[in-house]
């Protein structure tokens, strides 16, 4: 369970207010992927980091009982001097997983074949993108967090990459900031929109995409406002 109370944060720049969260309280369920919608600027993805602990807000707090991953795929921790393989080693020590079983998942996974053992400097970004979302599913979360999640490669490899991250969600949670509503209808339980500073939580997830949908057909809010 992660618990938002009284959820505030607001950015000043440029002389416009942009206000990301306005005294938010909600409760995202353990074992729920919560798709988390809204125009582009509301302040979804600031949301998620206040959330994964990497920016603090003005006032109210963050609760959770569990253990929350970084960023689904996020591949800018990886150092670029060592080998696929050799981050791998080091991310499995950090979070204090059995390194052989990360390394023989991560490498079965990403399909790197003999690039895992290259400096990730040499990877394309299909590549990196490969490589983070292994290590991302390979090690065991409460609650993922994913932002934008795009699947690199052909379609089979695409395939394989939502029915890994489907099998994850069948004993986690996940609270995803997303703009595909085909992968909410296929991923998520609930559903929660993100405008001007408020959260509308919905326990269906249809409901959450109509009210989206009505939101990207209305003029945009006050920017002074809200991003």
């Amino acid at each position: 369970m992660i618990e938002l109370r009284n959820l505030c944060k607001t950015y000043h720049l440029n002389g416009r207010r942009t206000v990301v969260a306005d005294n938010i309280s909600a409760v995202f369920p353990d074992r729920a992927a919560v798709a988390v919608l809204g125009r582009n600027g509301a302040g979804k993805s600031s949301l998620l980091r206040m959330v994964a602990g990497t920016l603090d807000p003005d006032s109210g707090e963050i609760v959770t009982n569990g253990t929350i991953s970084w960023p689904v795929g996020f591949a800018g921790s990886f150092h670029p001097e060592l080998t696929g393989l050799q981050n791998v080693r080091f991310v499995a020590r950090v979070y204090g997983v059995d390194t052989d079983e990360l390394v023989d998942f991560v490498q079965d996974f990403s399909e790197l074949g003999e690039h895992f053992n290259l400096p990730v400097r040499s990877y394309s970004s299909g590549m990196k993108s490969r490589l983070a979302f292994g290590v991302s599913m390979g090690i065991q979360f409460d609650t993922y967090l994913v932002d934008e999640i795009t699947a690199v490669g052909d379609q089979a490899f695409k395939k394989k990459s939502e029915q890994l991250f489907a099998d994850r969600l069948r004993t986690s949670g996940a609270i995803m900031v997303t703009h595909g509503l085909g992968q909410v209808k296929r991923l998520c339980d609930h559903a929660a929109v993100l405008e001007d500073g408020i959260l509308y939580y919905y326990t269906d997830p249809q409901d959450g995409i109509r009210h989206h949908q009505e939101l990207m057909k209305a003029a945009p809010p006050d920017k002074n406002r809200s991003g």
